[in-house]
């Protein structure tokens, strides 16, 4: 009876006990997340003004008749999707959307493939490995300004490319940055080169993540270096590669400065992809409504990309 009684306070007591660590627990959550709100919303703030803010003036821009005579008048004419509407109705959209879908195409087939293969290559350290890398990390790091600066000297005729094919027995240079076709290619090529250091970083952090045991039992096992880098690197990076992969894209749909550097829209109107477009229509035509409008198709298809990047993260997390 005693023992039953002793039992029976000890379970009374412990009752509060419980009940009152569950509530000291829900103070700290609640605290925790207070300090965490407290820590984002100067990073909102910042982004809502400098990236909401724009993006929305783009869109009540678009949606406007906004010329040179009227971009500072108090109120602007309502136009509605009449200015998306004039893009697509003067042929300028469509070809440009077309022009800006073989930009992604070359640079993310080219920038993933040679990105995951140099990756593959510099997986292992040494003195060269760190002289590449570092190369790498320099080409990446130059402004883009610069970069197509230097591409735009490299690919004119008497460039050291057409030296170097001229030298090869090619007899008249390749018209480079002045064909509509080979234009095109050009700028997608410097695209591409200029994401490759980037994709090859970040494989190559995941490349070593792999436990050394692994490589060793596919080495038991008699695979070759293609069966190692088919059978245990392409599978243990396919997470790293979806999320390259929809940065590549996004990356590549955002082609404006080196077509700025290199061909401003030219030969022609060869290399006028949409954020170009929108710039020229914008600021060469002074067009803003119909350059807001243009920008805008193009952060759309910026915006999708971004879902399934977060969509992407997300279930890399969950993983």
């Amino acid at each position: 009876m005693q023992a039953t009684t002793v039992r029976a306070g000890a379970a009374v007591s412990a009752a509060p006990a419980s009940a009152a660590g569950r509530v000291n627990r829900v103070r700290r959550g609640d605290v925790t997340t207070r300090h965490r709100w407290a820590f984002l919303l100067p990073g909102a703030v910042l982004m809502g003004v400098l990236g909401l803010f724009p993006l929305f003036q783009l869109v009540w821009m678009s949606l406007h008749d906004v010329t040179q005579a009227t971009i500072n008048a108090p109120t602007w004419a309502w136009a509605g999707l009449h200015n998306f509407a004039a893009g697509f109705t003067s042929g300028n959209s469509w070809p440009a959307l077309g022009r800006t879908l073989v930009v992604v195409l070359v640079v993310t087939v080219l920038g993933m493939a040679a990105g995951f293969a140099a990756a593959v290559a510099l997986r292992t350290s040494g003195r060269w490995s760190g002289f590449l890398l570092g190369l790498m990390v320099f080409v990446w790091a130059l402004p883009p300004v610069v970069n197509g600066s230097v591409w735009k000297f490299l690919l004119g005729d008497d460039g050291l490319v057409n030296t170097v094919l001229h030298g090869l027995g090619v007899s008249q240079p390749l018209p480079f940055l002045y064909d509509p076709t080979w234009s095109l290619f050009s700028v997608a090529f410097v695209g591409a080169i200029a994401v490759i250091p980037f994709n090859a970083l970040v494989y190559r952090a995941a490349l070593l993540a792999i436990e050394p045991e692994v490589f060793e039992a596919a080495s038991l096992d008699g695979a070759s270096r293609w069966g190692e880098v088919r059978h245990v690197m392409i599978p243990s990076v396919r997470a790293t590669t979806a999320v390259l992969l929809v940065l590549t894209i996004v990356y590549a749909f955002r082609s404006f400065d080196f077509i700025y550097v290199m061909t401003y829209g030219g030969p022609g109107t060869a290399t006028n992809t949409l954020p170009f477009l929108g710039f020229l229509q914008a600021f060469a035509q002074y067009d803003f409504g119909l350059g807001a409008a243009t920008s805008v198709l193009a952060v759309i298809l910026v915006l999708v990309l971004a879902v399934v990047y977060a969509r992407s993260i997300r279930k890399e997390e969950k993983d």
